[in-house]
């Protein structure tokens, strides 16, 4: 018997984000076919203030909540739908699970970007120039990175071929407009980069926690993720070893991807020496608790990145002098730099440090925990300023000293 087609219906929820417009809709569970609700948080009350409006971007967003129905033509919203429940869930059917901060990341490129465009769209009716056209267009209009185009030209490609492993779609290549739609995946960003003598300055700013965890984070590339997910059962100190085995990111617990990522850290007695102090002074240093705990939460949780970054990095590297900043009408340093500098720039910080000193790029990659020795090269040699002033002037001395030799050339 054919499922009657849903609207859908909506409730107000109260969410960390404040209060929240919550679409509810009805599918069937794979596990024993019985219908059940589900439900996609649409927008903040605060933005969304009546139900008409909350209604409209219900509308914009086409969510697909209704059956595939093949014989008035399959849409693109139906086949993200179908993908969604298939793959974008804890438990899916995919050989190689995806972290949920990669699901979470997945599921926003679909509903704000991939499911307003093309959600209505019959999905054998997309044109790869059109989607080529598209892209350019956000590129101009809204100034996205390229690896940003590339990501929703990669999530797009994943829903056609889903569809073709489902047989929702012909398994033939002209079935995919995906593979011949064109997209620069390299950026024009260099991540910031700071010297040992800045990261020093950095962390004569801050106090503990900040301290250590800045510290880590500097000294041995660890990831803010994998940062705060470290328990203090993780921590050997008389190994001398730190083993990596969980992430920290968006309120919840995760797996390192990689085998690479999974490798133990090494723990030198400089770096020793601040964690086991922290241990000593927190009220959480049992082995089960987490390295650096939310005191607020009374170290139930770890910390949150992006505060720590606002909060105590950002406005330390200011006082350093390394981030621009003004004074308040009451005196006080505020930050304003433009610039992305987040724990992640420590990362790069290390990796050029390394690469300066003329480390072994097979060290470096171990320590960076990358499965490629080329990723390390690529993403995180970066040449300082100094360098390459020093390299540029090689280059000069060497044609200068050649033409003085001959015509006494200098400069006028």
């Amino acid at each position: 018997m054919a499922q009657r087609r849903q609207r859908g219906w909506l409730k107000k929820e109260n969410r960390i984000q404040g209060e929240t417009w919550v679409f509810y809709f009805r599918t069937t569970r794979k596990s024993d076919g019985r219908r059940v609700e589900n439900k996609i948080p649409i927008g903040l009350v605060r933005d969304l203030p009546d139900k008409r409006t909350a209604w409209a971007e219900v509308e914009r967003l086409h969510l697909p909540i209704n059956p595939v129905d093949s014989r008035r033509g399959v849409t693109f919203g139906d086949l993200a739908l179908h993908y969604a429940e298939h793959e974008l869930v804890e438990r899916s059917e995919s050989i190689h699970p995806k972290a949920h901060t990669t699901i979470k990341g997945y599921e926003r490129v679909l509903r704000n970007r991939l499911l307003p465009k093309w959600g209505n769209r019959i999905i054998l009716g997309i044109e790869p120039l059109e989607v080529e056209e598209w892209l350019t267009t956000l590129k101009k209009e809204e100034e996205l990175e390229n690896p940003t185009l590339d990501r929703m030209r990669r999530v797009m490609s994943m829903v056609y071929r889903h569809g073709q492993r489902y047989g929702l779609i012909p398994r033939t290549q002209g079935s995919n407009p995906m593979r011949f739609v064109r997209c620069k995946t390299t950026s024009g960003y260099e991540a910031m980069v700071i010297t040992p003598e800045q990261a020093y300055a950095i962390i004569r700013n801050l106090r503990e926690p900040e301290r250590t965890l800045t510290l880590l984070a500097a000294g041995t590339g660890l990831r803010i993720s994998k940062c705060l997910g470290l328990q203090w059962q993780d921590v050997d100190f008389a190994e001398a070893m730190i083993h990596v085995r969980r992430t920290w990111t968006c309120g919840q617990v995760g797996l390192p991807k990689t085998k690479a990522s999974k490798g133990p850290v090494p723990l030198h007695p400089l770096l020793a020496e601040f964690m086991l102090c922290w241990k000593q002074k927190t009220l959480y240093s049992q082995p089960g608790d987490w390295v650096f705990a939310s005191f607020r939460l009374k170290g139930k949780q770890p910390r949150v990145a992006n505060m720590l970054v606002e909060d105590y990095l950002r406005p330390a590297t200011a006082k350093a002098g390394i981030l621009s900043s003004h004074r308040d009408q009451c005196g006080r340093l505020v930050e304003d730099d433009p610039r992305r500098f987040g724990f992640h720039n420590l990362r790069h910080s290390l990796a050029s440090f390394l690469v300066r000193i003329r480390t072994d790029p097979k060290t470096v990659q171990t320590l960076l925990r990358h499965s490629d020795v080329k990723l390390t090269l690529q993403f995180y040699s970066h040449a300082i300023s100094q360098d390459r002033m020093a390299a540029a002037g090689e280059m000069l001395m060497a044609i200068l000293k050649h033409a003085a030799d001959q015509s006494g050339l200098g400069a006028d």
